[in-house]
């Protein structure tokens, strides 16, 4: 894999204006002793304000009394926490277009967004500006970037990390995922951020979601499947299965309402009386949250649990499901607000089965289309990230990076 070429940061427009004043130097010896990183502002650094992508969140904010529970144990590794990443405001994107500052430069897909809602860590990986850098993942906010990017990806089994000093979006949804370029890194930071909860299994089996590539763009369709002919001595057996026999359509709905309900629960007295001058496509989401009531949360926490219960039939330990991480290459920067959102409603489809399972998912930077990175994803069994590390470890060398 060749690593990235090295940008100047005011050109990728990747770190937040309160960006860090020094790099925050860690332990002198560690596992990421001499490692850079960038974390998202979402995860709290003592004496500083964290933002969540709005400014007036910010202006509110109290610096934190202490470092967030991610950036203790990556300083305590050796880690070295150089700069706060952009994020779309209030975690409330895929596309990394709805941030009240700029749109982070995808340099390895020009003209072309970043993915969102981690955008800035994405960017900055992708731009050479950091070792690793951390995202959180609700309902794609690593995985997405991750792929448009180019970079690995995880979302964590939920509560694997720990994220306390880190603003919520949806707790039960909410997980902490780092990207990077590293596959071996990629794994080193699982050791250092997983807690205990770890399921191990040897991989034995991979089932091809056919009906979640079926929704895929046809050249996205065919590249994975490219890959998967190349990997094919890499991997156990594989066969295809249909993930949701109903179409995904409940699926995403279900998803929406809980995120949205959370959402409210967290943030909207705090909007209705500061009445911030949201990003027009965030304000939008916000009005739909206000309208989703608490019976229609019961109702989709009880498909949730219909789903949790089917997927966690497909992944036994040993189990894993492969499908594509998103179903075309990044938009234009230029895509309408139409576009984008056509974008992001069938983009749920592929991203909420294993947030309503909560389950963890890794992303490759498997293969380019049209000049574009586009991400293939496994998801795996509760307990079993480190499986899946190692997966994209193994698969590292055929990815297109």
């Amino acid at each position: 894999m060749t690593p990235s070429p090295v940008y100047e940061a005011g050109t990728v427009g990747c770190f937040v204006p309160n960006d860090l004043v020094r790099p925050i130097v860690g332990a002198a010896h560690g596992p990421l002793a001499g490692r850079v990183a960038a974390v998202k502002d979402l995860y709290d650094i003592a004496g500083e304000k964290t933002g969540g992508g709005s400014p007036e969140w910010l202006e509110t904010a109290k610096p934190a009394a202490r470092h967030s529970a991610v950036v203790e144990k990556l300083l305590a590794a050796g880690a070295t926490i150089a700069h706060r990443t952009i994020a779309d405001e209030f975690f409330f994107s895929l596309t990394g277009t709805h941030s009240r500052y700029t749109i982070p430069v995808n340099v390895r897909a020009p003209g072309r967004v970043p993915g969102g809602s981690s955008s800035g860590s994405a960017a900055a990986m992708a731009a050479g500006l950091c070792d690793f850098a951390m995202g959180s993942d609700t309902g794609g906010s690593v995985r997405i970037p991750a792929s448009f990017c180019g970079v690995f990806g995880i979302r964590p089994t939920h509560g694997r990390v720990d994220l306390t000093g880190g603003m919520a979006m949806a707790p039960s949804l909410d997980t902490g995922g780092w990207f990077t370029d590293d596959a071996g890194l990629f794994a080193t930071i699982g050791d250092v951020l997983l807690d205990h909860r770890k399921v191990g299994g040897r991989i034995a089996h991979v089932s091809i979601a056919a009906d979640a590539f079926a929704l895929a763009d046809p050249a996205v369709r065919g590249a994975h499947e490219g890959f998967l002919a190349r990997a094919a001595d890499l991997l156990p057996r594989t066969s295809d299965i249909t993930l949701a026999s109903d179409g995904y359509a409940d699926w995403r709905a279900a998803f929406r309402n809980v995120q949205a309900h959370e959402v409210m629960a967290l943030y909207g007295a705090w909007a209705a009386q500061r009445r911030p001058a949201f990003n027009p496509s965030v304000g939008d989401r916000f009005r739909y949250a206000t309208a989703v009531t608490d019976a229609m949360k019961a109702e989709a926490d009880a498909m949730r649990a219909r789903v949790r219960a089917h997927i966690h039939g497909l992944v036994p330990p040993g189990s894993v499901v492969c499908l594509p991480t998103a179903p075309t290459i990044a938009p234009l920067r230029d895509a309408s607000e139409a576009e984008l959102e056509s974008f992001r409603m069938a983009t749920l489809a592929l991203t909420c089965p294993a947030g309503l399972a909560g389950l963890p998912q890794v992303t490759l930077p498997a293969v380019r289309v049209d000049g574009c990175p586009a991400g293939l994803s496994f998801i795996g069994w509760a307990g079993g990230d480190e499986a899946l590390l190692g997966l994209a470890r193994r698969l590292a060398p055929l990815c297109a990076h």
